[in-house]
């Protein structure tokens, strides 16, 4: 889908003005109007994964200065990244979290930043940071004299993003009529949060419904990093094809992912 998001990125960097300012780096940036960057989070993959939102990034590079922070909410990205945008004479950052969910390290992030009290100091002895699946997740207040503005929603609250799921339904489609359609996310390991994913995206999908006469439209997660989780996901998600195909129905399977299957 990542084509589709370089039409979305602009409006979710508006989303970064959203999130309040710490009173003390508000007033301490005074006088900085126009100093102005951009801190992509995003989660982070092999290298062709993270060329690709780079390549994503370059749609606003000729009018905000723009690095990246790939991780889970890492303080060591977040750091490198800051530092950059500041060597380049950044003083008030917009931070876009990339995530498919609002409440994807919102709370986590902002402790990172300042914007909320929390984070302790850095170590200066350096321990190692902890990790998750492979990603470094440090967790510390950074260094900075920057202001920050942070996104709140993800791109499943993102209304902008039932347009991309239109352009990816009319791409795959040659008899709606006659189709349906499976739209699919990675998913989180709880419960509670794993239908919140699946409500906001099913109202993504609504745009979807409108635009085309599809037989139906299904949104599934398929939680696939919790095996218990991931089987029953596997099942509903194997009748649904199943059952498209009993009726002479093409599935279209559309991945909502920031970019690829996973």
């Amino acid at each position: 889908m990542i084509r589709a998001f370089t039409s979305l990125f602009a409006a979710l960097f508006l989303l970064a003005g959203c999130a309040a300012l710490s009173p003390h780096q508000e007033a301490r940036n005074a006088g900085n109007a126009g100093h102005y960057g951009v801190l992509i989070m995003a989660h982070g993959g092999t290298e062709d994964w993270n060329g690709a939102i780079e390549t994503m990034a370059d749609q606003i590079r000729d009018e905000y200065t723009v690095e990246m922070a790939f991780g889970m909410a890492d303080a060591g990205s977040i750091q490198d990244a800051v530092h950059r945008l500041e060597a380049r004479g950044v003083r008030q950052i917009g931070v876009v979290r990339l995530f498919i969910s609002g409440d994807s390290w919102f709370e986590r992030t902002g402790q990172i930043l300042g914007i909320r009290p929390g984070a302790p100091m850095r170590d200066m002895e350096e321990h190692a940071a902890p990790h998750h699946g492979g990603h470094a997740m440090a967790f510390w207040r950074i260094d900075t004299v920057s202001s920050f503005a942070l996104s709140e929603e993800g791109l499943s609250e993102a209304p902008e993003m039932g347009r991309v799921l239109v352009e990816r339904a009319r791409q795959l489609s040659t008899d709606p009529q006659q189709e349906s359609v499976l739209i699919l996310a990675h998913g989180p390991a709880d419960d509670a949060e794993n239908q919140r994913w699946l409500s906001h995206i099913d109202a993504r999908a609504d745009a979807v419904r409108q635009a085309l006469p599809f037989r139906h439209v299904e949104v599934q997660t398929l939680r696939e990093d919790w095996a218990e989780k991931r089987a029953a996901s596997e099942q509903r998600i194997r009748a649904f094809v199943e059952q498209a195909a009993q009726q002479g129905s093409p599935a279209l399977v559309i991945p909502y992912r920031v970019h690829g299957f996973g």
